[in-house]
């Protein structure tokens, strides 16, 4: 583990003790969408201090695991269900049926109770709308390995990434339908590295230099290029022709929380923040 993640979840555990129930969220939805639903939620629920942390999807199983005999985190918020499944595995979450269970479909639900999606995310192709025109921007998976954009592409790291985990896989799932093996999809990620200007370690450094065009066109999540957009950045973005994949964002309980009671309310609070007509307008686009 990073000490300067250790540093934070230290600070998030040591923050002032004003009386309130503290709850860890481990997140990898970024400030923004955080300190929106801590607030909110806060504002409804004073006697609950929410303390999150942001991370990406695989740092956030790693951590649990690390913390595994002595758990830190009370909610795990976000990131693709195929993560979650390996929290399953190694016995990471604890069940829970939220109140707004009836409302989900079977898709998405963790066995047992143990995760349940909150909304759906699909990947897209993005770019810098200032650099490059709509009709010029890479309209498929296959056009972003185009030598016009060698040296041009800006990747998440894929080894933090639950979304570029999901984007790879659906490289190699594609690749082992048209083919019956890996090896076309293996082929392909190898061109896509060979095209990758950088690989950003977190979404707020890959946000900046595409902003600053110093790359123009990333693969990433839809949610995340809306709200960098209604931050005045100048994102834009296609739906691949061929079709993309869509991730099921889940939520789940921590296995040992300490404040599992409290913790169980936000998990309550979350996907109905979602239903409400101000915060989905924030964050339009992410609602599945």
């Amino acid at each position: 583990m990073g000490t300067a993640l250790a540093v934070l979840v230290a600070l998030a555990l040591l923050a002032c003790d004003d009386g309130r129930i503290p709850v860890v969220v481990y997140s990898p939805h970024g400030r923004d969408q955080l300190s929106l639903l801590e607030r909110a939620f806060e504002r409804e629920h004073p006697q609950i201090d929410i303390r999150w942390l942001d991370m990406g999807s695989q740092e956030i199983l790693d951590r649990v695991r690390f913390e595994r005999v002595n758990p830190q985190a009370d909610v795990w918020f976000g990131g693709p269900t195929t993560i979650f499944d390996r929290g399953v595995a190694d016995s990471l979450l604890a069940p829970y049926r939220p109140r707004w269970a009836p409302h989900v479909g079977p898709g998405g639900v963790g066995p047992g109770d143990l995760y349940y999606p909150v909304y759906r995310t699909p990947a897209v192709i993005a770019f810098n709308s200032r650099v490059v025109a709509r009709a010029d921007a890479p309209h498929d998976w296959d056009d972003v390995l185009a030598p016009r954009w060698f040296d041009k592409v800006l990747i998440r790291d894929p080894m933090a990434s639950g979304t570029m985990r999901a984007i790879w896989g659906l490289i190699i799932e594609r690749s082992l339908r048209t083919t019956g093996d890996t090896t076309a999809g293996m082929a392909w990620l190898r061109r896509l590295d060979r095209q990758t200007k950088a690989y950003a370690l977190n979404p707020a450094i890959l946000d900046a230099r595409l902003a600053r065009a110093e790359g123009l066109v990333t693969l990433w999540d839809l949610p995340d290029i809306l709200i960098s957009r209604s931050k005045g950045m100048p994102f834009d973005y296609v739906f691949p022709r061929s079709g993309t994949v869509v991730i099921d964002d889940a939520i789940g309980l921590v296995r040992g929380s300490r404040h599992a009671d409290s913790a169980r309310v936000f998990i309550d609070f979350v996907s109905e923040a979602f239903r409400r007509e101000r915060y989905a307008e924030r964050f339009a686009g992410s609602i599945g």
